[in-house]
């Protein structure tokens, strides 16, 4: 009998559901928020009241885009954290009421394994092709910057990770001190492949083994970006695009630096990345090139599952699931990864 698992992701902005089969990928729904653009971040209040809006319209697309019945669900996996506490309430609620109704068991996950576990996910139609234990990945995201030992689907070690602030958090935030816009990742990529990476240089911190920290990157292009334009009031304008690649190119340096130092220190060739920030056209073609110099095996995921996305909380619920975990109804959603 076929194992058949429904995940639902609401940690942050994105409420997600999606339904695999075995380990397949029979649908993957996500409804965005457009209404956080308009303060520069996401605001946890209105996050939490549009999950309320869409948890149900959007389990009831993916159950029917598998072309399957709420019946048919093995168990429900849901995301426990970390992430933010009123989102993740939605969701928990959700997979445990559904789970009561349906009588079948309920799975917590950890946001984080469900990047760490992205590229095991099978697409019908699609090439299958997964990294083999252990490997490394570099998890990039606005809320974490980690590389993490992964010894199986359930087992993994955290080997460094940033003592201040994420990359993808760099990429906002910088964004908006440059008046960019929100997200800010995607728009210092686009603006970035139009630029010269190597025009301008900002500080790189010495951090001590394989831990990062990008908040003196921040400090750096606050203080050469307010210097300049006191010299030329449209120096932004004019140069924002190579402002951009060489910004994105110092925190590409910053992560690939410790990566190789952390692939030679453990002697592991599978290499992997997961996360919003593996979206990066620039992180992207860095890590391939890096992959082929140093006989890496780089596994790179598809974009719609780099995103928060329910896929990655199925994929490792069923893992959860064949191990023999069980969540009982009173677990209650955790905000930070220590609580876990």
């Amino acid at each position: 009998m076929a194992d058949i698992i429904l995940g639902i992701e609401s940690s942050c902005d994105d409420t997600s559901a999606a339904v695999i089969r075995d380990g397949w990928l029979l649908s993957n729904v996500i409804a965005s928020q457009d209404v956080h653009k308009a303060y520069g971040g996401v605001v946890p209040e209105l996050a939490s009241r549009a999950h309320e809006l869409n948890i149900v319209p959007v389990v009831s697309e993916a159950v029917a885009r598998a072309g399957i019945k709420t019946s048919d669900l093995t168990a429900i996996a849901f995301t426990r954290g970390p992430g933010l506490l009123g989102s993740l309430l939605v969701g928990t609620s959700f997979a445990k009421a559904l789970g009561l109704a349906l009588d079948i068991p309920i799975v917590m996950v950890n946001h984080l394994q469900g990047h760490l576990l992205a590229d095991f996910i099978r697409v019908p139609g699609g090439e299958v092709r997964e990294p083999e234990f252990p490997y490394l990945c570099l998890l990039v995201s606005g809320g974490n910057s980690q590389i993490v030992r992964v010894d199986s689907p359930l087992e993994y070690t955290i080997l460094g990770q940033t003592i201040d602030d994420a990359v993808g958090e760099a990429f906002d935030k910088c964004s908006k001190m440059m008046g960019l816009g929100y997200p800010g990742g995607p728009v210092i990529d686009r603006l970035a492949a139009q630029g010269d990476p190597k025009r301008f240089k900002f500080a790189k911190p010495h951090i001590p083994g394989l831990d990062y920290s990008f908040s003196g990157v921040k400090t750096s292009l606050l203080y050469f970006v307010r210097d300049e334009i006191a010299k030329d009031p449209d120096f932004m304008e004019k140069n924002k695009e190579d402002i951009c690649a060489s910004f994105q190119k110092t925190l590409i340096d910053i992560l690939m630096d410790k990566l190789v130092k952390a692939a030679r220190q453990t002697g592991i060739r599978d290499i992997t990345i997961g996360g919003g920030v593996s979206a990066n056209s620039g992180l992207r073609q860095r890590i391939l090139q890096e992959g082929e110099k140093r006989g890496w095996r780089t596994f790179l995921p598809e974009f719609k599952f780099t995103t928060d996305n329910a896929a990655m909380i199925a994929i490792a619920g069923y893992y959860h699931y064949l191990a023999g975990d069980r969540t009982p109804l009173d677990v209650a959603p955790v905000s930070r990864v220590s609580d876990f």
